[in-house]
């Protein structure tokens, strides 16, 4: 494991409980107390192994399937430096377990990126169909894996997970997918996703409707977690919850530019929020009680948040909404709770129905402008990760005179 991360993982799990307070105590304990590269057995991966082989650092396997076909609970599995580009995507159906699960991740921090261009649905042709099983470059069934620092690229979906549970998302980039770059669905509890840039993920066969960056959609499954999320230039939405019937937490995330036809699709469909927090786009749409802290959401084609015609009581607490086209903060289908907001520069800067809070730039002065920020230059957040994976330090987006208001990634 590379330095830092169970620790990012344990900082995140106290950062939860302290701020929210939620039932998600004893999985954020889990992550944190994961076991350590000393793992039960280790399976290494490169580009010029044999799957003949036993898959040592010696004599490796070629594949990354036949690496997940042999491990077993507390296995590491290892990959070597390279692009590897298998035909068919890889099918990640075993399980570990909470006390020994499943690692994958690149070797001694080497850079690994998985390609599906050559898979099947790449693209699918316009409204066209993707069978379940063929979803994702990775695609997971298998509960208690952490796979950490890989790069996934021009999949059908980058990863799709489906009834999953307990499984750790650190440090991925997922982009230039034709479909979402993570998605989960079904019944799938206690996942964490931490660290992701999820960037450049379109989809052809619908003209940029379903394309999101994070989608954690249609299911239901308490403890799932987005920690320091970057999901930027998709063709739909930035993060998107749409139907999925239990809470879900963001915290110290940041979604942008999402909903703009980059690629010159036909009839384009993409909406462009930057956090979409539910509904289901009718009358008689489920509630879900999402909680969305310190995130930021800036230059989407729609609103920064929005509750999407989920009924529910969300909460969203110091969260910045700048210059998206449409609405801030649009949570007038909800009964939310919304504390230490601020909107700057959108069309509206809030849409609040039956929802209430206190403390927000609108409860504090009827005029918000560029000036009343320390920086408009996104250069420090959008820019490289820390050596640690966190987002950097920066002024972006910070009122010179209200330090409470609005996200901090200070």
């Amino acid at each position: 494991m590379q330095p830092n991360r169970s620790a990012r993982r344990a900082l995140g799990a106290v950062a939860l409980t302290a701020a929210t307070g939620i039932a998600v105590t004893a999985t954020a304990l889990a992550w944190a107390d994961e076991p350590s590269a000393e793992q039960d057995s280790t399976l290494t991966v490169a580009t010029d192994g044999d799957d003949a082989n036993p898959g040592t650092v010696e004599a490796p396997l070629q594949t990354i399937q036949a690496a997940v076909d042999l491990a077993e609970p507390g296995t590491v599995i290892q990959i070597r430096e390279g692009t590897y580009d298998p035909e068919t995507n890889v099918q990640i159906l075993s399980d570990g377990t909470a006390e020994a699960p499943i690692t994958m991740r690149p070797f001694e921090g080497e850079q690994v990126i998985i390609d599906g261009e050559n898979m099947p649905h790449t693209p699918a042709p316009l409204d066209g169909s993707i069978p379940r099983a063929e979803r994702g470059a990775f695609h997971i069934e298998g509960d208690h894996w952490v796979f950490e620092d890989l790069e996934i690229i021009n999949g059908p979906y980058a990863i799709f997970a489906l009834d999953s549970n307990g499984n750790v998302y650190d440090g991925l980039t997922t982009r230039d997918n034709y479909e979402s770059g993570l998605h989960i669905q079904g019944a799938s509890s206690n996942n964490l996703v931490q660290d992701l840039d999820a960037y450049g993920n379109r989809d052809p066969r619908k003209n940029g409707e379903s394309a999101d960056g994070l989608a954690i959609k249609e299911g239901s499954g308490e403890g799932n977690t987005v920690i320091g999320a970057r999901l930027w230039d998709n063709s739909d939405d930035g993060f998107d919850a749409w139907e999925f019937l239990s809470p879900i937490t963001i915290q110290n995330s940041a979604a942008w530019g999402n909903g703009y036809n980059r690629w010159d699709l036909p009839d384009y469909q993409g909406d462009g929020n930057g956090f979409k927090m539910g509904g289901g786009g009718e009358d008689t749409d489920p509630a879900a009680d999402h909680i969305v802290e310190n995130s930021v959401a800036f230059e989407n084609s729609q609103h920064g948040f929005t509750d999407n015609g989920n009924p529910g009581n969300l909460s969203i607490e110091r969260g910045t909404a700048w210059a998206n086209e449409e609405t801030g903060f649009d949570f007038d289908a909800s009964t939310s709770t919304l504390h230490a907001n601020l909107a700057v520069g959108n069309a509206v800067p809030v849409a609040l129905g039956s929802s209430t809070g206190s403390g927000n730039s609108w409860d504090l002065a009827d005029d918000w402008s560029d000036a009343d920020l320390a920086s408009t230059d996104p250069a420090e957040l959008t820019g490289p990760r820390e050596a640690d994976g966190s987002i950097p330090a920066t002024d972006f987006l910070r009122p010179t005179d209200h330090p409470d208001l609005g996200a901090d990634f200070g």
